[in-house]
């Protein structure tokens, strides 16, 4: 990355520091579905979900992935994988709390990041086709899903016999 430069505007806090992007990507990501929240805007959601009494959220995976859930309703908890597409991606250092406390990217859970990819541990309530239904996200509806994973740590279901 090139060195970054301090920019003012509207759009930038004061004390952030804005950096310049390579040019090119160097890979590429399948959506393999898409997240539907009550949030609308990035401002509506929470700051992090709670898998235990958040609102009830839908995954809708792509037909074509549907093979890919076998086995996931084991799990009572879930590791989410999605893509923050509205955020920005060129700061490296910010403001989080307006109030000057200045902090990298990296030590944030900001959704301003080079790539905006967020992990949000979920309550898995059920499965239902292509269609999952969880607890404890925290992303604008319609976001797109990369991935799914069994999280270890929330215990597992018994499994079907």
């Amino acid at each position: 990355m090139a060195e970054a430069a301090v920019h003012r505007s509207d759009s930038i806090r004061d004390g952030e520091v804005q950096g310049s992007l390579p040019e090119h990507f160097d890979a590429s990501v399948y959506f393999i579905g898409r997240i539907h929240t009550p949030f609308k805007t990035r401002a509506d959601c929470p700051r992090r979900g709670d898998p235990e009494q958040g609102p009830d959220c839908t995954i809708e995976l792509d037909a074509r992935f549907a093979d890919a859930l076998k086995g996931l309703d084991a799990y009572e908890h879930i590791a989410v994988l999605y893509w923050m597409d509205q955020a920005r991606r060129d700061l490296l250092v910010q403001n989080p709390k307006h109030d000057g406390g200045l902090v990298g990217t990296f030590a944030l859970r900001s959704p301003v990041r080079p790539n905006p990819i967020a992990l949000s541990i979920a309550r898995l309530i059920r499965i239902d086709g292509a269609t999952l239904t969880v607890r404890g996200l925290d992303c604008v509806n319609g976001t797109p899903l990369i991935d799914i994973k069994p999280e270890f740590t929330g215990g597992r279901k018994p499994c079907h016999a």
